[in-house]
């Protein structure tokens, strides 16, 4: 009889474990997606690339993003001020103290001349991650190619989030970057 009741123990111990590593890896992405969802108020900047200095003056507008989780890894982006509105549906991955977001769908083909590999989202997510890499290094290495511009994330350390519009009026494209701060 004590036999049985260490098996017994032994075999609920192990369930215990693995119901609580199951709940962490979805306690991981609800966190996640209530700490990025909400209102951002804050302004628009423009640039001519990326990692440029955005420029100061006239062209500053403020601005709103409004952030609604989608479920799966994915939210809603609707973005605004006085002269821009867009709305954007956006892959977002944890990177550290970062959550960074990514086109999906036929954005991300037009964007990146490519499809998604093997479709994060689709469940093969944690299947071929490599030993430390975070979610979004993981998304780097296995759906992106050298050359391909990534345009923004939150900063859940400081509440913020950051999110440079490619923008192809007039004669050479430039980028409207927003940048807000967690109502």
């Amino acid at each position: 009889m004590k036999k049985t009741n260490k098996s017994l123990i032994a075999v609920g111990l192990m369930l215990t474990a693995v119901s609580m590593g199951i709940t962490s890896c979805e306690k991981s992405a609800d966190v996640a997606s209530t700490e990025i969802e909400g209102e951002y108020i804050g302004s628009f900047s423009i640039s001519v690339s990326l990692k440029s200095t955005p420029t100061a003056g006239p062209e500053q507008d403020h601005g709103t993003a409004v952030v609604s989780s989608l479920g799966d890894h994915q939210i809603e982006v609707h973005c605004f001020g006085e002269e821009f509105d867009s709305t954007l549906i956006l892959d977002y991955y944890m990177h550290n103290d970062s959550v960074m977001v990514c086109l999906t769908g036929n954005d991300f083909t037009h964007m990146y001349g490519h499809s998604l590999g093997q479709g994060h989202m689709s469940g093969g997510m944690m299947g071929d991650k490599s030993e430390g890499d975070t979610d979004w290094m993981h998304h780097i290495d296995d759906e992106h190619m050298a050359g391909d511009e990534h345009f923004g994330g939150f900063d859940l350390s400081e509440g913020s989030f950051t999110y440079s519009f490619k923008m192809l009026e007039g004669p050479s494209p430039y980028y409207l970057k927003f940048y807000g701060v967690k109502k």
